[in-house]
């Protein structure tokens, strides 16, 4: 209890006392009217002190939620800008940066230092980022700007601008106030679209080799058919050498056709790998027999070096493709008389060697060599009957796997693919 409380309630006592002692009862109601006035003013200024004195507690403390909330807001919106993928650029009327975040950083590869109080011609003098910027900065809002960087990897960006106006929306930045105001900056993002650009490229390859690896056996095909038709049919000898290109072509687009299906399906993931011990040498054997008539239709020795004992650990079906692939390549791509041979090694992976004699493959194109119908001599590889698919299904199966294909080439003296596989442990 207080000692201002304590006091009141000492004279409240005298008060009722001194009621008590008076003679006459007009005397005594006139008291008690006065002290019952002078107790509801007391109650009255004392509720008055506490609904204050609870009204400026709630305000402490609706205040000290929302410093709370914009404190939280504050913590989101700089975990948000620093989280992005996108590049995030704000600049100010003369082109100076003050907003900026990580992503940003690295576009202008900015790694530690700050891109804020520069101005833009001093980060980049890309003319498409300062043009967009610059017209943002007019009150147009630019998307779709395609921007290219050339640092250590081309990049690729789709830039978007668009004006920072005023929150009352008054023309604050001109003495007319009839005409719109002018932005008080601009905000840019930068979106990676790299990837998606290289994709893209990728498609366009696609569709344009496919186009022109049917479009070479089907021309021929109609030629040799419209020879036939016109006058070639008498012609018994001709007509069989006719038939004979016609068969060749309609047999290199029914393998192209096989090899894109099985390619978009190893690629989609519809092909299914069943690992299991798999005898290599037995299976060596089988392919290189199925493929005895076109090694001895070029004078090539086909040697199977891998000891009886080998078993390695993957699907057999798809092992024999790979090999079926890397060992017909061997002996198409190989001198007359050459010579292909099959190795095992095992260390921290099996090893699954096919050596060849041939001219070997220039240094430059062994990183493009596993790529979709990416051939080091698109005539040779045509006359041979090459589709350009066959390297790319045996990095797709052997991935597949959990291993990998590489190559070693030396000019004059051939070439190594290599097939590496996990062991079964």
């Amino acid at each position: 209890m207080s000692k201002r409380n304590a006091i009141l309630i000492a004279a409240a006592a005298l008060l009722l006392a001194a009621l008590l002692l008076l003679p006459s009862f007009p005397a005594r109601a006139f008291a008690a009217a006065v002290i019952l006035v002078a107790a509801i003013i007391l109650l009255a200024k004392t509720l008055s002190t506490r609904s204050k004195d609870v009204s400026e507690s709630h305000a402490d403390e609706e205040a000290g939620d929302e410093a709370n909330e914009i404190f939280a807001l504050g913590k989101l919106f700089e975990a948000t800008m620093t989280g992005m993928r996108e590049g995030l650029l704000v600049v100010d009327q003369e082109m100076r940066v003050v907003a900026s975040n990580p992503a940003a950083h690295q576009l202008f590869n900015l790694s530690s230092g700050k891109l804020n109080s520069q101005r833009l011609t001093q980060l980049t003098r890309n003319p498409a980022i300062y043009s967009a910027f610059l017209d943002a900065l007019q009150g147009t809002e630019r998307s779709g700007v395609k921007v290219e960087t050339h640092g250590s990897e081309r990049l690729i960006f789709d830039l978007r601008v668009v004006p920072l106006n005023s929150s009352n929306g008054r023309p604050a930045n001109r003495s007319d106030r009839t005409q719109p105001a002018l932005p008080q900056g601009a905000l840019g993002v930068f979106i990676d679209v790299t990837r998606i650009e290289r994709l893209e490229r990728v498609r366009q390859e696609f569709l344009s080799n496919i186009s022109h690896e049917l479009r070479t056996p089907l021309t021929s095909i109609l030629a040799f058919v419209e020879t036939l038709e016109t006058s070639a049919l008498e012609d018994q000898e001709s007509a069989k050498r006719f038939l004979g290109i016609i068969r060749k072509n309609a047999a290199r687009m029914n393998t192209l056709i096989s090899d894109i299906i099985e390619l978009s399906a190893i690629e989609s993931g519809n092909v299914t790998v069943r690992a299991e011990p798999v005898p290599l040498a037995p299976l060596v054997n089988e392919v290189i027999s199925s493929l005895a008539a076109q090694a001895s239709a070029r004078a090539i020795i086909v040697d199977n070096e891998v000891p009886i004992s080998v078993t390695v650990f993957g699907d057999p079906r798809r092992l024999e493709q790979m090999l079926t692939n890397l060992i017909d390549n061997a002996i198409k791509f190989n001198r007359e008389g050459g010579k292909v041979t099959v190795k095992f090694e095992r260390s921290a992976r099996d090893q699954i060697m096919i050596v060849d004699t041939g001219e070997g493959i220039p240094a430059q194109y062994l990183d493009r060599l596993f790529e979709r119908f990416y051939r080091v001599d698109r005539a040779r590889s045509r006359e041979v009957g090459g589709t350009g698919l066959g390297l790319a299904i045996v990095k797709h199966l052997a991935r597949a796997h959990g291993g990998e294909v590489s190559v070693t080439s030396e000019l004059g003296k051939g070439s190594t693919f290599t097939i590496e596989l996990p062991g079964k442990d």
